[in-house]
């Protein structure tokens, strides 16, 4: 029962950094979300720190994950880029929520070192990621192409920060879009 309790917790934290921010999160707010008492996130968390940390994590596991499995299925760049760009696109249309690594990146002065140290491993797995996109088979790409990664990470963080505060999902799709016509991303 405890390892859910946790889970539903990190569950409950993590929607809620999405949607407000590291500064929106309350334990007693969260407590109320789970059913529980805020003493008992304190059991688990003792810090709202230490509980974003965990959430951080997680998240950037499973998304390793995840992006492990597109490049085991995608046949092409195109492809694996589409499914990529898509994930912050689902994430807008789940509540106009935002990239939970995205929305602590944009509150880094008011959050821990141990949050924007995992913060900062997420931009760098993106990176490293879409670099093995746009130079398949390749452990350590050239410097353009470590550049290009970086700045289609940035763009499409900015993309969905921006459509995020205008609460328009069809302004992270127009910029995509035309980011693609372009030909900076596949």
């Amino acid at each position: 029962m405890s390892g859910d309790t946790r889970d539903r917790i990190m569950e409950a934290a993590r929607l809620t950094v999405q949607d407000l921010g590291y500064n929106g999160l309350s334990f007693r707010e969260l407590a109320k979300d789970v059913g529980i008492k805020s003493a008992s996130i304190h059991y688990y968390f003792p810090t709202k720190g230490n509980l974003c940390e965990a959430i951080v994590r997680r998240y950037i596991d499973r998304y390793e994950r995840y992006l492990q499995d597109i490049l085991n299925d995608a046949t092409d760049s195109t492809t694996a880029m589409r499914r990529y760009t898509d994930v912050f696109r689902d994430t807008l249309l789940n509540g106009n929520r935002m990239c939970l690594a995205g929305i602590l990146a944009a509150e880094r002065n008011d959050v821990p070192d141990e949050v924007r140290t995992e913060v900062v491993r997420w931009g760098e797995m993106n990176e490293r990621w879409i670099g093995r996109v746009l130079a398949p088979g390749v452990d350590n790409p050239q410097e353009d192409i470590r550049r290009r990664a970086k700045a289609i990470f940035a763009a499409v963080s900015g993309a969905q920060m921006i459509a995020h505060g205008r609460g328009e999902v069809a302004f992270y799709d127009e910029v995509v879009s035309a980011y693609r016509e372009s030909g900076f991303i596949p």
